[in-house]
């Protein structure tokens, strides 16, 4: 699977996210513009050695990436209201989640609204932890496939 950080602000959290997809094999696409330099300490730091066994991929615009996948997507947001568990993911499987700070541009809701998702939450809560998000749901992905490729 691909997990997408669209315009991620917090490297702590890239970091950790790393360590997430280097456990699952999954790659990691990041979207400019960044809040932090990807040879940031603290970046590094979180991620410890695992930056070297992800295969990661920046990139300046999320749009023509999307329009010329050939593989299922999904943004993740809190302003869905599909549960993520109603997804039947796929080995292939490109998971995109927003910014810490101003999630995801609404032209995506516009374009595709029929593939967003969210993590449940109680109500009146605003938004799970990044790092958090993405391991719910990538672990998610890969259970569904028999957590193949352990």
């Amino acid at each position: 699977m691909k997990v997408v950080l669209y315009q991620p602000q917090i490297p702590q959290n890239a970091g950790n996210i790393v360590r997430t997809c280097k456990v699952t094999g999954s790659d990691l696409i990041l979207v400019k513009p960044l809040g932090f330099s990807i040879s940031n300490k603290a970046l590094k730091r979180a991620g410890l050695d695992y930056w070297d066994g992800v295969n990661v991929l920046v990139i300046d615009d999320l749009i023509p990436y999307l329009e010329t996948c050939d593989t299922p997507f999904y943004f993740l947001s809190s302003k869905a209201s599909i549960p993520y568990t109603e997804i039947s993911f796929r080995m292939d499987t490109t998971l995109i989640f927003g910014s810490e700070t101003a999630g995801l541009d609404p032209i995506f809701l516009e374009r595709w609204p029929e593939r967003f998702c969210t993590v449940p939450m109680k109500k009146d809560s605003r938004c799970l932890n990044l790092a958090n998000t993405v391991s719910i749901v990538i672990y998610e992905g890969w259970r569904q496939q028999g957590f193949s490729g352990r």
